[in-house]
C-alpha cells in the first residue's frame, strides 16, 4: 500500500490520523521532534492498530534531515503536516517561536516536494484564518481577515506560500483542511490529548481541572455577545477529524481534486459555548467542573463555527460523533493516563 508521511504524528491530532491510515492499510512513516508529545504515543497506536508505525525523530524544520528523510523513504506518496506549534495565546507571547516553526518546516516540505517529485500535501491548517467573521457558519468563500494572533497569522500566510508554489508549479497538488476545534480521544482511550505542562485548550484543562492536576478551570470572559456571554466554537471529535485527512489524501491520490489546490472547512456545523462544553461535560461523565470567570484572553475570536456543506459534499464526509460521547471520551482518556478510578 502507498506510504504516507506524517509529520507531528504522535501529536493529538497526528496520532489518530496515523490510526486511522494504518486501519485502512497504508504504509505510515511518523517524523516527530517530541517536542510536544512522548514516543509511548507510538505505544499506543501499536495497541489498537496492531502496526507499529516507522518513526523518525526529526525536526521538520532542520532542512538536510528533512532531506534524508526523502532520501530513506523514496517512495512516498503524500505528506500529511501537523509539525506546528498552535497555541493562540502562546503565540501572542513567543511570535517569533511561531513564525520560524510554523512557516519554515512548510517550506523545506515543499522544497523536497519538487526535488523529490512527491506531488501530494495535506495541510493542517485553521478555522483562526477567518478572523472574527462577518457571518456565521463560516463558508469556504469567507474572507480571509487580518489574524488576531500570530498563530493564525502564520496559518494564513502558510496557505499563501502553499498557493504560490503550486503557481509555480502546477505538478504539485496540495488540499488545506481548515478544521475548528478538535476535542475528545480514541474510544479505546490508548491515545488522546497530552499537552506538555499547562493545557492551552479548553477540553485538557477541564479533564485537568477535575481530575485535580489544576485548580480551578478560567473560563475567559463572559462579556462576549454570545447567549451565556461566554465564547463559542465549533467541537469536533478528533477520530472524525482524522478520517477527514484520509479523505483528503484519497483524493489527492485519486486525482479527483477539482484545481491542484482545495481548502475545506472541517467541523460539526453547531457552536458550543464555554459553559455548554462544561454542562455537557457535567451531563456525559457525572463529574463537577469547578470553574471561575476570568478576563478575556488576548488574540481569541468571539464566536465561530463551520459551515460543513461544501467539505460533506466534495469529500462525502461528515462529523457523526456526538459532543456528549465525544466529552466522555476525553474524561476516558484522562482517568486512564491519570490511573483514575
Amino acid at each position: 500500500m502507498e506510504k504516507i508521511l506524517v509529520t507531528g504524528g504522535t501529536g493529538y491530532i497526528g496520532s489518530h490520523t496515523v490510526v486511522e491510515l494504518l486501519q485502512k492499510k497504508y504504509t505510515v512513516i511518523i517524523a516527530d521532534n517530541l517536542s510536544n508529545s512522548t514516543i509511548e504515543v507510538v505505544d499506543g497506536i501499536e495497541k489498537i492498530t496492531g502496526i507499529r508505525p516507522y518513526f523518525e525523530q526529526v525536526d521538520i524544520c532542520e532542512k538536510e534531515k528533512v532531506n534524508a528523510l526523502f532520501e530513506k523513504y523514496k517512495d512516498i506518496k503524500a505528506i500529511i503536516h501537523f509539525a506546528a506549534f498552535k497555541a493562540v495565546g502562546e503565540s501572542v507571547e513567543m511570535p517569533l517561536e511561531y513564525y520560524q516553526n510554523n512557516l519554515i518546516s512548510l517550506m523545506n516540505l515543499l522544497e523536497v516536494m519538487k526535488k523529490y517529485n512527491q506531488p501530494g500535501l495535506v495541510f493542517s491548517s485553521s478555522c483562526t484564518v477567518y478572523g472574527q467573521p462577518d457571518h456565521l457558519p463560516v463558508t469556504e468563500n469567507a474572507p480571509v481577515k487580518k489574524s488576531l494572533s500570530p498563530y493564525g497569522n502564520t496559518k494564513q500566510i502558510a496557505e499563501e506560500i502553499i498557493e504560490d508554489t503550486l503557481k509555480a508549479h502546477p505538478d504539485l497538488k496540495a488540499l488545506s483542511l481548515r478544521y475548528f476545534n478538535p476535542i475528545g480521544a480514541h474510544p479505546s482511550a490508548f491515545i488522546g490529548e497530552l499537552p506538555k505542562g499547562v493545557p492551552l485548550n479548553l477540553v485538557p484543562f477541564v479533564t485537568q481541572a477535575v481530575a485535580g492536576i489544576r485548580g480551578k478551570l478560567k473560563v475567559f470572559g463572559n462579556d462576549y455577545n454570545t447567549p451565556d456571554g461566554t465564547a463559542i466554537r465549533d467541537y469536533i471529535n478528533v477520530v472524525d477529524l482524522a478520517r477527514a485527512h484520509i479523505v483528503a489524501v484519497e483524493r489527492i491520490l485519486a486525482g479527483k481534486q477539482k484545481s491542484n489546490y482545495e481548502m475545506f472547512n472541517i467541523g460539526t456545523g453547531r457552536g458550543s459555548s464555554v459553559l455548554e462544553i462544561i454542562q455537557t461535560f457535567e451531563k456525559a461523565t457525572g463529574e463537577k467542573v469547578d470553574y471561575e470567570i476570568v478576563d478575556r484572553r488576548p488574540g481569541d475570536v468571539e464566536q465561530v463555527w463551520a459551515d460543513t456543506k461544501y467539505a460533506n459534499k466534495e469529500l462525502g464526509w461528515k462529523a457523526d460523533i456526538s459532543l456528549e460521547d465525544t466529552l466522555a471520551s476525553a474524561w476516558a482518556w484522562e482517568k486512564k493516563i491519570r490511573k483514575l478510578k
